[in-house]
């Protein structure tokens, strides 16, 4: 229906800021007639529009124009809405509640990013995101913006984002009378011949106002005087040009000059005006003028045709002779400067050739007015009008811009997802301003075209970012111009990774050989997963599942550097005890939510030769050694007897030789390098010794290789008992070193057992003493001193560092216990316990030492309760070295040392 005439009565209904703005700017008695303008917009729900009212007044006190913006009322719905502004506005002056119009949330332009998108270089416009407003952000000069176009617009683009909405805003620039009409020359000179006939007619300097429609020139007025009359003329673009008319003769003896002030003015409000004063100087007579062929021509000239192109050449004859008869051409006096700066006239030959450049989309029209006139004396010049239409060429290649580029992408993104907005513009017109846009098949995107020139990117399929990380999609816009023209952009659109790919390890199981007695924190092997993803995705964690090896659980014998995938041994293998275990390591990225995989680790012991041959026949007994008799009479390679040992290695390191090394005659007996037969070599004599004593060594073949020896005393009868015990006990009282070794491995065990099983009286009563103190959370026994928690805790023994020393002999030190006489050497015992030990379990792990033999046993794990005899079976394990016959002085035994490495419990025998 539209918005009727407003009064004051009116005004109310209006924005209140905005009737008031209007009440000021406007004296009672005067009425306005509001600009209706349809504001179609992209994104209002269909069933409603809107139309905003300009409202034009004139404010008395300062003499210049207020446009006010009114909403008036609600009509259909279409693509664009617009506003309209007058021209040199200062910064911040309101132009529209952009927001209220469009229908939009205030409180989501930001988080939507609201913007508008101009065409122009210069940012004119803007809205203030806090509440809507479209203001002017730099002052709008219509003159040079638009240059003498009718019609002034700025055309926005209004986007937000999430979801992607596109609204497009024409804003009218409405020209103000901010020009006053000028001349070229502020003094004009005009030659008339005296000759001149009443009515006869001479066009002058014509002013030139860069405003428009009514603000543009509107007429002229010349100054009171006897003989000159001015007439206005209008071109064929509907501006104003003047003509001098001689109303009388003139009489040059009588009045040689003749001056008149010619003002122009405008039709704005207030009027302007500008004025220039006319000298007419009159000549003597010239009876002959120029006449040209014809006084209108038409010519056709394509666009951006060089400098110096002919356009047309013009012709006129004058029927005088000599210096009457010569004709100068040139432009009339109110050709515009605009055609004297794209076009001149050659004086002599009348040609009119291009001067500047051209340009179709500035003008395809344009006026030329020439004069000829000859060199004669009192010459008067004769007029002609050039039309010179301009043809368009194929000279404006399509511009793309990118209206909203959301980027990166997700790899997961749906097929659909609107990647950029993309419009496209030809400045040129007909099929050279047609543009088609386009995009390579071989990317997983589409070109969607909404409306007109205008695109959405979108996906076509799901992105795989392990394939291809990013996109550099060439967007082609072609005109349809001949030859056309074409215009790429690239838009590069990054993936971004998400977490859809599990480790992958290098190989499908691993196979690891380690070498038995390897020192304990030892690298044993690696493994490498590898995870296509990328960034914190990509960043591995290894990890060694729970699982149990002999009823330890795994982490005791392994652990993994999280970061590496390095595995390290815990403690030092025992091929005796374990040949092969098997362990499972997961590889987990560091995504949400994290993948992972697992991969199974087979770890086989390799044998070293850390056992030493074991006698197993004949034993000695209770301080003697193995004996027996042989027949004087028996024949050289008669059996004595056999001798059997064992080695709790393998393969060569288990292979057994034999060898005399102590005889008391070496030509009488021999034994089998690898069956350990003993045989007599020779037949006995009577000058023979009747006992032998033999000292035998068994050694292994391992590198190096380790033996034990047995000593057998033989006997040499005249006849054969007809029942004897073969290696019958004999005494041996003459060899003290053995009976000291004895008696020393006893009082180290015994020590080792006593002194574990007071640590643990100790410490069991310094607990129960300590829990005393909160008996609501424990139950005690008093007469064991064992006390139990009603509920789970942690901290039983919290802050406790134990160290306990026992001694066992005749002297004792502070730290060491020492003893004198035959007694062992001195020995050290200390248990460690910390807070978390109430619930673990102990465990002996042997640390590694190069100058010790390497003839340790496993770990044994000591349940709670039974550590008196874990202890026992603990030391029981332990090797002792060789025993010869003839051992050396300086030997003495020795006890390796055993470590719990269980960060809770610490327990260790040292010597």
């Amino acid at each position: 229906a539209g918005c009727s005439r407003l009064d004051r009565s009116e005004l109310p209904t209006c924005p209140a800021g905005l009737a008031a703005a209007g009440e000021r700017s406007q004296p009672a008695t005067q009425r306005f007639t509001p600009e209706i303008a349809p504001v179609p917009a992209l994104g209002v729900p269909p069933a409603s529009e809107m139309f905003l009212c300009g409202v034009w007044g004139r404010r008395q006190d300062l003499g210049q124009l207020l446009l006010v913006l009114l909403t008036c009322c609600p009509a259909w719905a279409s693509s664009q809405i617009r506003y309209s502004v007058p021209e040199e506005l200062e910064h911040g002056a309101f132009v529209g509640n952009i927001a209220e119009d469009l229908g939009l949330d205030i409180s989501k332009l930001s988080p939507r990013r609201f913007r508008i998108v101009s065409g122009t270089s210069k940012q004119h416009l803007e809205v203030n995101l806090e509440n809507g407003i479209l203001f002017v952000n730099e002052k709008i000069d219509r003159e040079e913006v638009c240059e003498l176009q009718p019609v002034c617009s700025l055309h926005l683009q209004v986007v937000l984002e999430n979801p992607l909405e596109l609204y497009r805003v024409e804003v009218e620039v409405l020209d103000i009378n901010d020009n006053a009409p000028s001349f070229p020359w502020h003094d004009y000179v005009l030659e008339v011949t005296e000759s001149a006939a009443p009515g006869a007619r001479f066009p002058l300097e014509s002013a030139q106002d860069p405003d428009v429609g009514t603000n543009s020139l509107r007429t002229y007025k010349l100054s009171p005087n006897g003989f000159f009359s001015l007439e206005v003329q209008s071109r064929s673009d509907g501006s104003k040009f003047a003509e001098l008319v001689l109303e009388r003769p003139l009489d040059r003896e009588q009045q040689k000059t003749h001056r008149v002030l010619l003002t122009a003015m405008d039709g704005g409000l207030p009027e302007r005006s500008g004025t220039a004063l006319v000298t007419v100087s009159v000549l003597d007579a010239n009876d002959n003028v120029p006449t040209f062929d014809q006084s209108f021509y038409r010519v056709s000239l394509y666009e951006n045709v060089p400098k110096g192109t002919l356009v047309i050449k013009l012709n006129a004859t004058d029927l005088d002779e000599g210096t009457n008869g010569e004709i100068e051409y040139s432009f009339s006096g109110h050709a515009p400067q605009k055609v004297r700066d794209l076009f001149l006239v050659e004086p002599r030959s009348g040609q009119v050739r291009v001067k500047g450049v051209l340009d179709y989309e500035k003008s395809n029209l344009y006026e030329l007015y020439v004069q000829a006139k000859d060199r004669g004396p009192s010459a008067v010049a004769v007029h002609c009008r050039v039309l010179v239409n301009l043809l368009d060429v194929n000279d404006n290649a399509p511009e793309i811009i990118l209206t909203s580029v959301s980027t990166p992408v997700m790899e997961d993104a749906s097929p659909g997802t609107v990647i950029a907005v993309i419009s496209v513009m030809d400045r040129d017109s007909g099929d050279n301003g047609e543009v088609n846009c386009e995009i390579p098949q071989n990317v997983p995107f589409q070109l969607h075209s909404s409306y007109k020139n205008y695109y959405t990117l979108v996906t076509t399929e799901l992105l795989d970012r392990e394939v291809l990380s990013e996109y550099n999609i060439t967007i082609s816009a072609r005109d349809f111009g001949s030859p056309p023209l074409l215009t790429k952009k690239v838009i590069n659109v990054q993936v971004t990774d998400i977490n859809d790919n599990t480790p992958t390890f290098l190989q499908p199981s691993y196979t690891v050989y380690v070498l038995e007695n390897n020192p304990p924190g030892a690298s044993i092997c690696s493994v490498t997963a590898l995870d296509p993803d990328c960034k914190q995705n990509a960043y591995l964690s290894y990890s060694i599942m729970e699982g149990q090896i002999q009823g330890m659980p795994v982490s005791t014998y392994v652990s993994i550097n999280s970061d590496s995938g390095n595995i390290y041994a815990l403690r030092s293998f025992d091929y005796e005890q374990i040949r092969n275990f098997q362990i499972r390591v997961q590889a987990q990225d560091a995504g949400f939510p994290p993948l992972s995989s697992n991969v199974t680790i087979n770890v086989f012991i390799l044998d070293q030769n850390d056992n030493a041959p074991v006698v197993v026949s004949p034993l000695p007994k209770n301080g003697t050694v193995a004996t027996d008799v042989i027949p004087r009479s028996a024949d050289p390679g008669y059996l004595i007897g056999k001798i059997a040992a064992t080695d709790a290695d393998s393969g060569q390191n288990s292979r057994l030789s034999y060898q005399i090394i102590q005889a008391t005659d070496s030509t009488l007996f021999s034994i089998a390098l690898y069956t350990g037969e003993l045989r007599t070599i020779r037949v006995i004599t009577d000058r023979d010794a009747t006992k032998h004593r033999l000292l035998i060594q068994i050694r292994d073949n391992g590198q190096p290789a380790l033996s034990t020896s047995v000593s057998i005393v033989l006997t040499v009868v005249d006849s054969m008992p007809e029942s004897h015990s073969e290696f019958n006990d004999v005494p041996l009282n003459s060899d003290p070193a053995t009976s000291s070794l004895t008696l020393y491995l006893i009082v180290s065990l015994g020590s080792v057992s006593f002194t574990f099983l007071v640590a643990i009286i100790v410490l069991t009563v310094i607990k129960c003493h300590k829990d005393r103190l909160s008996l609501q959370d424990y139950k005690c026994s008093l007469p064991t001193c064992c006390c139990m928690r009603s509920e789970s805790s942690g901290g039983v023994f919290k802050n406790s560092n134990i160290n306990l020393q026992i001694s066992s002999g005749n002297k004792v030190q502070t730290n060491c216990m020492e003893t004198t006489g035959s007694a062992p050497p001195n020995y050290c015992y200390k248990v460690c316990l910390t807070p978390e030990s109430a619930k673990s379990d102990f465990m002996f792990l042997k640390p590694y030492n190069s100058s010790t033999q390497n003839n340790e046993k496993l770990p044994e794990k000591v349940a709670p309760g039974r550590t008196g005899h874990a202890v026992n079976k603990a030391v029981n394990e332990i090797k002792l070295p060789n025993t010869d016959w003839s051992p050396q002085k300086e030997q003495k035994p020795s006890l390796k040392r055993y470590k719990k490495e269980d960060p809770r419990i610490k327990w260790s025998v040292e010597p």
